[in-house]
């Protein structure tokens, strides 16, 4: 979700610094894109880790069944 947000804080900075001219922003806003798109890699990346080292919802619930 943070990803997200940070990839639309980027566009809005960077689409002001082009129509104002101001590259400083316009290269802030890319910066915050890159940040999102980082942030979304590792979240998917700790989602699948979990999944995997822990295994998902209903594996967990598959494995309460067969242990009652």
């Amino acid at each position: 979700m943070a990803g997200k947000t940070e990839k639309a804080k980027g566009r809005v900075k960077e689409a002001a610094g082009a129509l104002s001219g101001n590259r400083k922003l316009k290269r802030e806003g890319r910066i915050d894109q890159l940040v999102g798109s980082v942030k979304d890699a590792v979240a998917s990346t700790v989602d699948t880790l979990r999944d995997a080292l822990v295994g998902t919802p209903a594996t967990a619930k598959k494995a309460a069944r067969r242990a009652r």
